[in-house]
């Protein structure tokens, strides 16, 4: 299932509205101090709530599977984010490991790292570590991240999109959308798009530009929210729920060519981090190309 809303909605104020869409195809409003996820399939991204107003039902009709969203709105600044919701945390790589095997079909975690295109327990140690996902204790668990979509907008209104990878171990990720990135603990998703930039794009950003955030500039009214539920490609079997924070943007520096490639420039900031970091796959090329603006899925 997938819930939008767009600036205008979020800069209202407004109580927190929790929406649920149950098994039996309805949508329910619910007065709570506290939720706690109960399903495998709840994707929970929650403050303490007061009491809500009623709302009418059935306000969505989409999906009869037993899968469960709920979402709040509070009156937050449209750049300010909830802080994330409580996670498990891991000693260890290997401790992380132990936690998911009986969580998650064998098959599937066998598959990480091994299969073209996924991740392994070393990338998903260092991801919640650094704050930038959470897991659920369901089975199987829940990885909530919250995610910038950056549109770069270019010269004939053109869309910079991210074509394919090259990964640490000489495989290929295709991709075929704008740039992204997972946002860090206490960072407004503004700052996240600043990085974003910094680390995909800034290896090829002309350096009369001067520094990254003088570069770029944001598009006023732009700014959108989408919640998609779906099953993670990075690493099978776990189902994710993504918080993606749209922008479009304009980056002055940037290569007119109709293809080109940039090189990472990530670094890891946690106790204990260099070794996971060593055995994670990494992006190590990011292979970029300008495409028409319809091209793009919304």
């Amino acid at each position: 299932m997938t819930i939008m809303m767009d600036q205008t909605a979020l800069t209202q104020t407004m109580p927190i509205i929790i929406l649920t869409q149950t098994e039996d195809d309805k949508s329910i409003c619910s007065n709570s101090s506290d939720i706690v996820a109960e399903s495998p399939r709840k994707c929970v991204c929650l403050l303490a709530l007061p009491a809500l107003p009623a709302l009418p039902a059935p306000l969505c009709k989409k999906s009869r599977k037993a899968a469960e969203v709920v979402f709040a709105f509070t009156n937050l600044s449209p750049l300010t984010l909830p802080p994330p919701p409580p996670s498990h945390r891991f000693a260890t790589p290997e401790s992380l490991s132990d936690w998911l095997k009986p969580r998650i079909p064998s098959d599937s975690f066998a598959s990480w790292g091994v299969t073209p295109g996924t991740k392994n327990v070393h990338n998903l140690w260092l991801e919640i570590s650094e704050g930038e996902t959470s897991l659920t204790d369901s089975v199987p668990p829940t990885r909530t991240v919250n995610v910038v979509k950056v549109h770069v907008v270019g010269s004939n209104s053109q869309i910079l999109v991210e074509s394919h990878q090259q990964l640490s171990n000489g495989s290929f990720r295709h991709r075929r959308r704008p740039l992204s990135e997972k946002m860090k603990p206490s960072e407004t998703p503004e700052m996240a798009v600043i990085r974003a930039v910094r680390e995909e794009l800034g290896s090829v950003i002309r350096a009369e530009v001067g520094s990254i955030g003088d570069a770029v500039r944001i598009v006023p009214g732009s700014y959108k929210m989408k919640v998609e539920e779906k099953n993670s490609v990075s690493y099978p079997g776990l189902p994710a729920c993504y918080m993606f924070y749209s922008f479009e943007a304009e980056v002055e520096g940037l290569p007119e060519d109709a293809e080109f490639c940039t090189e990472e420039e990530e670094e890891h900031d946690v106790s204990g981090g260099a070794g996971a970091a060593n055995r994670a796959i990494s992006v190590k090329r990011h292979f970029w190309k300008w495409v028409s603006a319809d091209s793009i899925e919304p």
